[in-house]
Parts: C-alpha cells; structure tokens; sequence
C-alpha cells in the first residue's frame, strides 16, 4: 500500500507527542487500514478525523466496524476531531502523554 500523506492537524498532534518523548508513527498499515497515528508501546491507534466521521451514518458505521477490527487486536483507538486538535492540541498531546507514562492504566 502506498504511504497517504497525513493532514496537517495529524502532523501537529505527532510533533506535539514527540516533544513530549513519545514516539509515534503516522498512516500506519494494520493490514487492514491506514491509521492516522500509531504509538506502538501501548498499542494505540489514533484517527483524527474530520466532520463527516460524525454527521454521516455511513462513516460512522465505517468508523465502528474499523474499531471493531482493532479491538479485536487488543489495540485501542482514540478518535479526535480536527477541530479538537487546532483548539487543544496542547491538552490532547498532555493527556496521551500521561496515559504512556502510565500504560499500566490500559492494562
């Protein structure tokens, strides 16, 4: 699969981790969809999506069968809005930093 270039909000949130000492690869293959990010030392995925992940029932649907696939890897997935991102990007990269440090609250 070829590598999709990741959006600005994604690359804002990647640097923003890796500030904070936490490495995180973008548009990561599982074999089965790119993930947006992907902090492989506690197995999280995370999508930064736009809009129509919450206003349309098809990508919302898309959305939960693609978690479904995840899950069933013993990953998790954290979805943030773009707009959450612009607006907090700070806090969101703090917060995802604190559950690294503490893995042990995903276990």
């Amino acid at each position: 699969m070829p590598k999709l270039e990741s959006t600005k909000e994604t690359l804002a949130l990647v640097e923003a981790l890796r500030v904070r000492g936490i490495h995180a690869e973008t548009e990561h293959w599982d074999g089965h969809k790119h993930i947006d990010i992907f902090i492989p030392s506690i197995k999280l995925y995370i999508e930064v999506d736009g809009m129509r992940h919450d206003v349309s029932a098809r990508q919302i649907a898309a959305d939960f069968r693609r978690d479904h696939y995840s899950n069933r890897g013993q990953f998790y997935t954290k979805r943030f809005s773009n707009h959450a991102v612009v607006r907090h990007l700070n806090a969101i990269a703090d917060a995802i930093a604190e559950i690294v440090d503490d893995s042990n609250d995903l276990k």
